[in-house]
């Protein structure tokens, strides 16, 4: 399958890995990751429009809107164990968050 690893793409892989059949919101992954929702959520939806991600509605309390969740597939979890090498996303982080800084 091919799917352009962008360095937020990658950051968005690695952190849907951590506790990886766990269900996880849009705004904690922008959170943990520091990609803003205007790049997230199309990446979000490009892995699952690819079978990589499952999506559901959570069923809120009253009085709170829905939110959207996501967890790998297992056809997603082999690709993203395959396709982020070790440090690759954090690194890129890293740097990404140096320049932004100068």
């Amino acid at each position: 399958m091919k799917l352009r690893l962008s360095p937020q793409t990658l950051l968005v892989l690695e952190v849907l890995l951590v506790e990886s059949r766990e269900w996880k919101y849009g705004y904690d992954i922008s959170r943990n990751t520091g990609v803003k929702s205007g790049t997230l959520y199309p990446i979000l939806m490009r892995l699952a429009d690819r079978k990589l991600l499952e999506t559901r509605w959570e069923t809120p309390d009253p009085g709170k809107p829905p939110r959207h969740m996501y967890r790998f597939t297992p056809e997603g979890l082999r690709f993203a164990r395959a396709g982020v090498p070790d440090g690759s996303a954090r690194a890129s982080r890293r740097v990404a968050v140096s320049l932004e800084q100068a």
